[in-house]
């Protein structure tokens, strides 16, 4: 098995049992409730949230115990997301991850409950990261950071512009501009994304070299978190519900305006590498820094985006950085 499969997979390893051992037992009371947050969880994902908070801290070699937390807690946060977009009031889905979704599982109600008790488990997770060793001022500007990403700034707010968007009935001569589209999807996708990176950051060493990688960084977040709703998107109309896990085709039966829909299936494709490539360069800048935490740079290796040609990068990266190239690629490349 390649090194970065070997790194890909013993941490999701790490994830899953860390995930199992911060939720509530289902036998516990209330059971029903328990037993739908461990539903929503657990069984599937492909934890690109929390892998990337673990691997933009081992980039700085930071405290590993710590972004296993944080990672458990954007996962728990992006499950809730999940749980509630869901419901009928919203996108009114009946799949998620090859499961009936909560809703359909337990009730609305109990949906709603879960959702809310995944959110609060999820600070109290972050906010423990001081018992690992993270300095108080590290940890608080962890759980704010988790915090402006899933509020009104960020995840919540552009759920509230797609429900605005979807639910306004635009002539077909009014649609939605790009410029709406990616501001949405840049707070309701993006957000949590890069605020994984964050979290990361936040469980690295206090050093000049922590505060020396964070614009790289950032704009590897920002680009690699467009790129993944686009992809979205693009899967919406190529993948089918088995492959996806979830119900495929919803965007266009609903009528939601998609960077397929506005810009055609090639041209969002083609947005995305670039993309792809611009969170490609940002670590390359970043591995052009040398600090002493990032070690001695490994061989070029080849990238592709779905179909199109391979990409490469032009320089080498250091092996502490590849894990985030791997992620960036993952997002990419992938098929659900």
């Amino acid at each position: 098995m390649p090194a970065q499969n070997v790194w890909m997979e013993k941490r999701l390893d790490a994830i899953e049992q860390a995930l199992a051992a911060s939720l509530p037992e289902g036998e516990l009371a209330p059971t029903r409730l328990h037993e739908g947050m461990r539903h929503a969880v657990l069984g599937g994902g492909k934890r690109v949230r929390a892998l990337l908070c673990l691997a933009a801290a081992e980039a700085l070699a930071g405290n590993a115990a710590a972004a296993l937390k944080a990672a458990c807690a954007l996962e728990l946060m992006h499950a809730y997301s999940l749980v509630h977009d869901d419901m009928p009031s919203m996108d009114n889905d009946v799949l998620r991850r090859g499961k009936p979704t909560v809703h359909v599982a337990f009730g609305e109600a109990t949906a709603l409950l879960v959702g809310d008790g995944l959110q609060a488990l999820a600070f109290e997770l972050l906010s423990s990261i001081t018992h690992e060793g993270v300095a108080s001022n590290q940890a608080l500007a962890a759980v704010s950071t988790l915090a402006r990403a899933v509020g009104p700034a960020g995840m919540v707010g552009g759920q509230a512009i797609d429900l605005a968007i979807a639910g306004s009935a635009q002539p077909a001569d009014t649609p939605c501009s790009l410029e709406t589209l990616q501001a949405m999807h840049r707070m309701k996708t993006g957000a949590l994304l890069q605020a994984a990176v964050e979290l990361g950051l936040c469980c690295g060493p206090d050093t000049g070299a922590r505060d020396a990688s964070a614009p790289q960084l950032r704009r590897f977040a920002a680009a690699i978190g467009l790129a993944f709703q686009i992809v979205d998107d693009v899967l919406d109309v190529e993948a089918d519900s088995a492959t996806l896990g979830k119900t495929a085709g919803k965007d266009r039966a609903m009528a939601k305006p998609t960077y397929v829909s506005l810009l055609g299936l090639n041209e969002a494709r083609r947005r995305a590498l670039a993309l792809h490539r611009e969170a490609l360069q940002s670590l390359e800048e970043l591995g052009s820094l040398q600090p002493p935490s990032l070690p001695q740079a490994l061989p070029p290796r080849s990238r592709a985006l779905l179909s199109s040609p391979p990409t490469s990068s032009a320089s080498p990266l250091p092996p502490a950085l590849q894990p985030l190239a791997q992620l960036a690629d993952l997002i990419v490349h992938r098929k659900s």
